[in-house]
This record gives C-alpha cells, structure tokens and sequence, in this order.
C-alpha cells in the first residue's frame, strides 16, 4: 500500500470516529453551557438570600466562591464522563486522587494561600477596612479573596498580600476598637516645680476636642532625663491613623502653650564639658598679652 493511501486511510478512520463522537462531544459542550449558567445563577440567588440571615460580608463572599467552584467541578466532570464514555467516575476519582498528590507539590504555595484564605474568612481576625500591620506592611484592608488580602497603604499605595502570610505571622489590628491610647514625652527643666508642671500639663490636654473625655487622661513624671524633668502623656483618642496625627498635633501645642504660659521652661539640651587643664578666657588672653607689651623696655 502506498504512503498516500495510508495517510488517507488514516485521516478517514479519524474523521468516522470523530463524526461517531459529535454527539457526545456537543452533549458535553452543552453540560458545560448549562453549568456555566447554573453557576451564575446560584452565584445570583445567593447574593439576594445571603444578607437575610445576617451573615458577615466574607461569610457571603466564601459561601459564593465555593458553591461556583464545586458547581463547576462537578460539571466538568460530568462532561468528560459524557465525552468519553470509556471514563467511569471510579476511574476519574483515582486520577485525580493520584494527580492531586503531584499537583499539592507542584502547587504548594497557591494551596497553602487557598487554605489559609477560607481560614482568615471564616475566622474574621480582621474586616474590611481595618487598619493592620503584619511585617512592616501598614495599611487598611481593601479586599479579601480567597487567595490573597489587598492592603491600601497611607501614602496610597496598594499592597497585595498572600494570605498564608498574614495566617502565619502576627497581625496587628490597630482599628480593632474605636479608641486608641497615644502617649507623649515631654520635658521641663531642673529648677522647675514637678506638681506645678503636672497639673499644667493635665489642664492644657483636658480641653481639647480630640480627647476622649469618658477616659482618664494621665501625666507622670517619668524619669530624670539629661537635661529635663520627662513627663509621660497619655490620652485615648479615635483609632484611626488621621485621628492619632490630628490629637497628637493638638496636644503637643497645647502643651507647649500652657507651659509657656505659666512660665515652665522646656529646656534645650545642656551640655557640661570638663577639661583636664584649666582653659584661658579672652579676656584673660588679652590682658597677659597686654601685659606682656608693657613690660617690654622703650627702645
């Protein structure tokens, strides 16, 4: 038989057993139309049903993901068993038990942040538009998907963080209560009286609109700094960051006012230098060299 012959015969053998196969193939193209659209239309009731019970915005959000994912696993595998009638769904289970193990290698991380992501949505340790820190990573949070957490830094810049790591190393939710305590330093001077300086500390922070009023506000005397008597302000105010700048701001010119007004000195650094030997002054200089010219005889 000539190549050409076999070539033709073989193309015809493929092309009767494709033409066998259309139905099957179509059937599953068409399995997988529908649950395309069963998915979206699941996705759709549960985004109406869901807030009815009053579940958590990422309760919802998890519920939806994977009621679309095992939507779509059971379709495809429909498909495939349509498609290839020699499949049997114990056959298909085995691969994919036997292909799961290569894939978790292959795709460790993707799973370990899949994981991780269903644990953080479930366990709420932070929500939407809290503000946290983990790892020098500072910021509000944007979003939270399965996979990853977006962050919204102050400066405006958005950081998208894989959820293995915020599951794995502490996280620091700053804006998990509504008042945040902000303390200050601040110094007067040696020759100034301690309780006088307290009770104008206090009385210049009590009345600021930035301050807490159902806290206490608190002002001790701290340590003997180098220079000064240190006082340590403290005081809650709102927990976010623009709320912590803004009182911190009134504060410290509040204080400054009131310590100014009652005469306290905030002392600049001093520094006390010693010698070993005794140091000229000018004017000292200048009489010895004065001295000096007079007892020189007149030529």
């Amino acid at each position: 038989m000539k190549p050409l012959n076999v070539i033709m015969e073989s193309l015809r053998k493929m092309g009767e057993n494709f033409l066998s196969h259309l139905p099957q193939i179509v059937f599953g193209c068409i399995l997988l139309l529908i649950t395309w659209g069963i998915g979206r239309g699941v996705d759709f009731v549960l985004m109406r049903v869901l807030p009815r019970f009053h579940l958590r915005r990422s309760l919802q959000e998890l519920f939806r993901q994977l009621s679309y994912i095992g939507i779509w696993i059971v379709g495809i595998l429909a498909s495939a068993i349509v498609m290839f009638p020699s499949l049997t769904p114990g056959k298909v289970l085995t691969a994919i038990g036997l292909g799961s193990i290569a894939i978790g290698f292959a795709f460790k991380d993707i799973f370990e942040n899949f994981i991780a992501g269903m644990l953080i949505l479930l366990r709420e340790p932070f929500q939407l538009k809290d503000y946290i820190e983990c790892e020098e990573i500072e910021g509000f949070v944007e979003d939270i998907t399965i996979r990853d957490t977006h962050i919204r830094q102050t400066d405006g810049q958005r950081v998208v963080v894989p959820n293995a790591k915020l599951f794995k190393n502490p996280v620091t939710v700053r804006t998990d209560l509504d008042r945040r305590r902000v303390t200050i330093m601040c110094g007067v001077a040696y020759g100034e009286d301690v309780d006088k300086a307290r009770d104008v500390i206090a009385h210049a922070v009590q009345g600021l609109d930035t301050i807490d009023k159902e806290k206490d506000i608190q002002v001790f005397a701290q340590a003997f700094g180098a220079s000064s008597i240190d006082f340590e302000v403290t005081w809650w105010t709102g927990s976010k960051p623009v709320d912590i700048r803004q009182s911190r701001d009134k504060v410290v010119a509040a204080v400054k006012k009131g310590l100014d007004d009652a005469g306290i000195e905030i002392p600049f650094p001093y520094r006390t230098l010693t010698f070993k030997e005794p140091l000229k002054t000018v004017m000292e200089h200048a009489d010895q060299e004065k001295a000096q010219v007079d007892s020189q005889p007149d030529t």
